[in-house]
């Protein structure tokens, strides 16, 4: 496990080994919470269907912009823990090229030991989350 993790971007490894030190489901989950209280907020403007993630039971919404050729994201949920994900994969994936992005494979979200914590449906909006990250990352690469 600690191969992928060598693999990884950075902020992302340090936000993958941070919950695999939190080994209890509640430390996990106040984790999440810690992040989402961190989320900058997100403007009521952009809360349109086109970045609405697909597949959550939460409202989840994110956006992507291209500034010097790194992405930078920013989302929000109207659930708190939901938020949280958004939140840890904004912080692991800003800054990042849109390649990075596009290559990253989703096990990272195995390792951080969150799928275990969470609810078969946040666990499978986790996973819609962060492929919604790598389209838009994708359309920004594409509108260079």
């Amino acid at each position: 496990m600690s191969s992928s993790i060598d693999s990884l971007p950075p902020a992302l490894a340090k936000i993958v080994q941070r919950f695999q030190r939190a080994s209890d489901p509640k430390r996990r989950y106040e984790q999440l919470i810690w992040y989402a209280q961190k989320l900058p907020a997100f403007p009521e403007a952009d809360k349109v269907a086109e970045n609405k993630v697909p597949g959550c039971v939460s409202q989840v919404y994110v956006t992507a912009t291209l500034d010097d050729g790194k992405v930078k994201y920013q989302g929000d949920s109207d659930s708190q823990l939901t938020k949280g994900l958004v939140a840890l994969l904004i912080e692991g994936l800003n800054g990042l090229s849109p390649t990075e992005i596009v290559q990253l494979a989703p096990d990272f979200i195995q390792a951080t030991g969150l799928n275990v914590s969470l609810t078969p449906s946040r666990a499978n909006g986790f996973y819609n989350i962060f492929k919604t990250m790598q389209k838009k990352a994708l359309e920004c690469k594409l509108e260079q």
